[in-house]
């Protein structure tokens, strides 16, 4: 099977998902003469010249007007550039993007996606390297999909383009230069169907994007131990696919859940509570989470390693839990 980059697989979803649906378009800043910050979008360059879009810098115009879009009928596909610029116009999102259908009474389609990069990347700062994924969770009304692979960014972004709701799609900066299998026939992952990277019998690892990678690090080094841990992939947060976990924990009987964002009210306390509260009687130690360390992410290399987890917090986790 042919390889892509995690980057390329993004532009080819929307370069086959756009040349078969005109209400597609796409904008943001630097995306149609630079093809994005991250290069996502230089397989549109030239193409669909009046529906790849530059804006100017005002996330809150940005992302107010995508509902706008999609009310009329437009599918748009909005960039946030990087994740901490949501802030900018959170109320768009939160007051008025994610509440709308609801406000409606379902009358109102809100087919829109709002995409960009997320995570650290080397000296971004605190201004340039958060992962929010969780405050989304939170808030009822919108898909958040946060694909770790090539394969699983172009599946589900294809779904996330044909979805009448609407989805948020976190793209970890330090994956879009990541290579895997892309199959050229085509294909969509539907939302709220986790998968299973890597099988194993004594411990559960619940992961996404870039600490999915590190937590298949972190079992390779566990099996040198003789520990067989078996990693989920759960790809999409809002829905998250608790049948999954719920059926891996009651073989392995221990749950490790990690990711970059914060420890303190991540989205892994929300995974953690949902098997404590219907998976208890299978628990044979604690639950335990992998996160950032509560603090924003320096611009110092050094201190910023010390702050994100990576395999290694990831691999004493499981030996703390499995200890007891």
């Amino acid at each position: 099977m042919r390889e892509l980059t995690f980057a390329e697989a993004l532009g080819e979803a929307m370069l086959e998902e756009m040349s078969k649906d005109p209400t597609i378009f796409t904008y943001g800043e630097d995306i149609a003469k630079q093809g994005g910050i991250f290069g996502a979008y230089k397989s549109l360059l030239g193409k669909f010249p009046d529906r790849v879009i530059d804006t100017p810098i005002s996330e809150e115009v940005l992302l107010g007007s995508a509902l706008g879009a999609a009310l009329a009928g437009m599918r748009p596909v909005a960039e946030f550039h990087f994740a901490d610029f949501l802030f900018t116009g959170m109320t768009a999102v939160t007051n008025q993007i994610m509440k709308f259908r609801y406000m409606t009474g379902g009358q109102a389609k809100v087919h829109l996606v709002l995409r960009g990069p997320d995570g650290i990347t080397r000296s971004g700062a605190a201004q340039h390297s958060e992962s929010i994924e969780t405050l989304f969770m939170h808030i009822p009304g919108i898909k958040i999909i946060v694909p770790s692979t090539p394969y699983d960014m172009k599946g589900l972004f294809k779904t996330a383009l044909k979805a009448d709701d609407p989805v948020i799609c976190f793209e970890h900066k330090k994956l879009y230069e990541t290579k895997g299998p892309v199959p050229e026939e085509e294909y969509y992952i539907p939302f709220g169907v986790a998968d299973i990277k890597r099988q194993g019998t004594n411990v559960t690892i619940v992961s996404t994007s870039r600490m999915l990678h590190e937590s298949l690090t972190a079992a390779e080094y566990l099996q040198k131990e003789g520990i067989d841990s078996e990693v989920i992939d759960l790809r999409t947060l809002v829905p998250w696919d608790k049948q999954t976990v719920l059926n891996s924990v009651k073989k392995t009987h221990h749950l490790i859940v990690a990711h970059e964002t914060w420890k303190r009210a991540g989205w892994g306390a929300e995974i953690a509570a949902t098997i404590q509260e219907e998976a208890f009687s299978y628990l044979e130690a604690p639950i335990l989470r992998v996160g950032a360390k509560n603090v924003h992410i320096p611009f110092s290399p050094k201190l910023q390693d010390f702050v994100v987890p990576d395999h290694e917090n990831v691999a004493s986790a499981v030996r703390k839990v499995l200890r007891g």
